[in-house]
């Protein structure tokens, strides 16, 4: 049996477990999708909306309330009528940038392969 590199990570993994701190972080059920949307852009709740149009206002609002408490969105108020709420990445949800695209790519084969057993 070949050793597993990450087989010393994981039986030295003391908890908290640092998988299961990233997912706390981003495995809500929108949360990755709305810092990949984030990714290099600021965007406005309703834009946010529009771009993942199966998350209820309730479910966004709670899952970017979450990741502005994490540290990993920004959420910036204008003093205007009506009121103007942008969210971005900060530099630790930047971070997050090379996770998200093999997340992509991950999927992305994992969709390839889908369409190839779909014949």
């Amino acid at each position: 049996m070949k050793d597993n590199p990450s087989s010393s990570i994981q039986n030295n993994c003391r908890c908290p477990c640092p998988i299961e701190t990233s997912l706390r972080l981003i495995g809500g059920k929108y949360k990755a999708l709305i810092l990949w949307k984030l990714i290099n852009r600021t965007l406005r709740f309703s834009e946010l909306r529009k771009q993942i149009p199966k998350a209820t206002p309730k479910m966004l609002t709670q899952q970017l309330r979450e990741l502005e408490q994490d540290g990993l969105v920004l959420r910036q108020v204008y003093a205007v009528v009506p009121p103007k709420v942008e969210y971005s990445l900060t530099t630790k949800g930047q971070s997050l940038e090379p996770v998200l695209q093999a997340l992509c790519s991950w999927g992305m084969t994992c969709l390839n392969k889908a369409g190839e057993h779909a014949d």
